[in-house]
């Protein structure tokens, strides 16, 4: 080596890509810890706790919010997603035919009523075909209007997931249908529709979550005391009580519901994923 070489730097090693990793997850925790702690030293405890939990505004929501508002939300529900399975398999049927008139008008429909927000379509079943055609009544009254708002809403979606999962079964299975002498709608109803629902389960399983929430938009139909549902018996009781306990109250009986049948829908989407691996 002359003298004007230089000698060999040693390489600066850095952080692997684990290390940082590693740091990354630190710093988050860390983050988080102290955002906590900023929260729960700064919060006014004594006014939360008055405003959210009073045990004994809580005490007077028992029994009714269970056997009326809850009562009535399920009922709301289970209305609305009958007429949107019903009425989303026609379109779905429709989407499908070989008719183009049918696919056009079964493409309109989910265009428009997955455009329109579900408090517009409550509106109109509920104000606007009243003053349209007066002296119409939509059977079963608030319940009817309820079934039929949120089910206009979820046959939209759900059509296209019944489609969906339709396509999603082999095309062998038709024919080996019809080799057999069944016919086309034969062969729809007693081989590709069963097999299309255990593929669509867990999807429509997760729209029966959403039209359990959707069911507090019936308050702006007006309804009676004992049709309140969830949303509007919490309500109405905090504006009685200038307390918030009712809502909370509320909040946690949507929880009750939603959280196990959200449990149900990732259980069956992995042992869907499974069936397939």
């Amino acid at each position: 080596m002359t003298d004007t070489d230089t000698p060999l730097q040693p390489k600066k090693k850095g952080l692997t890509r684990r290390q940082k990793r590693t740091l990354s997850r630190g710093v988050q925790y860390a983050v988080f810890a102290a955002a906590v702690i900023a929260f729960a030293a700064t919060a006014d405890w004594g006014r939360l706790q008055n405003q959210f939990a009073q045990a004994d505004i809580a005490k007077q929501m028992f029994p009714d919010v269970i056997t009326l508002a809850l009562k009535n939300t399920v009922l709301y529900t289970l209305s609305g997603f009958v007429v949107g399975l019903v009425l989303g398999m026609v379109i779905a049927l429709m989407r499908l035919s070989s008719v183009g008139p049918y696919r056009w008008l079964a493409g309109v429909y989910i265009e428009i009523f997955r455009g329109l927000p579900a408090l517009l379509i409550f509106i109109f079943v509920g104000v606007a075909v009243p003053l349209a055609f007066p002296g119409t009544e939509i059977p079963g009254g608030t319940y009817g209007k309820v079934a039929l708002a949120l089910g206009l809403v979820s046959a939209a979606y759900m059509a296209e997931t019944i489609r969906a999962g339709i396509q999603a079964v082999p095309k062998g299975q038709m024919e080996a249908a019809r080799s057999l002498g069944f016919s086309p709608a034969k062969a729809m109803i007693s081989i590709i529709i069963p097999q299309a629902f255990r593929i669509i389960l867990p999807p429509l399983t997760n729209e029966l979550v959403l039209l359990f929430k959707d069911s507090s938009l019936v308050l702006f139909l007006g309804v009676t005391l004992e049709e309140r549902e969830l949303s509007k018996f919490g309500r109405d009781l905090a504006s009685t009580t200038a307390n918030s306990t009712p809502i909370l109250v509320a909040g946690l009986c949507y929880l009750l519901v939603t959280i196990p049948l959200s449990f149900v829908v990732r259980r069956m989407e992995t042992k869907a994923q499974e069936a397939i691996r």
